[in-house]
């Protein structure tokens, strides 16, 4: 089981999305069918909804990078640390992600598959994925895609 606390600190997402902890529950319960990882353990993680100028602050912060991204994931652990964990409870991690840039996207599409698309993105990296080498961006793809494919149904 996956569980998530939610941390809301720009008005925007309380307009957009009205009751935070429904919305994903609903989509959690559905990840946890398809990532491996999650079987037969209780993790919990928190997702930061915010705005664009706290992206800026924690990109700078904690990247380097002095301006506002869609995405940001603290992972708890290092992927190898992962590996070895044999409790069933635990922790991976937080994830922040940005109103406006989500909104901004949601021109060319729905807000919530954008919304979706970052998340989980950011969710799998807590888990250990990444896309620093090609084979490992098409490893997160794939599962990317699965999962988002399975959150539309």
């Amino acid at each position: 089981m996956i569980k998530v606390n939610i941390e809301v600190n720009s008005k925007s997402w309380h307009k957009k999305i009205k009751n935070q902890k429904k919305y994903f529950s609903k989509k959690l319960k559905k990840i946890s069918k398809i990532v491996k990882f999650f079987r037969g353990k209780n993790i919990t993680f928190t997702i930061l909804l915010t705005n664009s100028s706290k992206m800026k602050k924690l990109n700078k912060k904690f990247r380097k990078r002095n301006k506002a991204t869609d995405v940001l994931s603290f992972p708890f652990f290092s992927t190898n640390d992962l590996k070895s964990i044999k409790e069933k409870n635990f922790y991976i991690g937080d994830i922040a992600v940005s109103y406006e840039i989500i909104n901004l996207r949601s021109k060319n599409n729905n807000f919530f598959v954008e919304f979706d698309k970052v998340w989980v993105h950011g969710l799998l990296h807590l888990v250990g994925y990444n896309h620093i080498k090609n084979k490992d961006y098409f490893k997160m793809s794939g599962i990317e895609k699965r999962i988002l494919n399975s959150l539309t149904q």
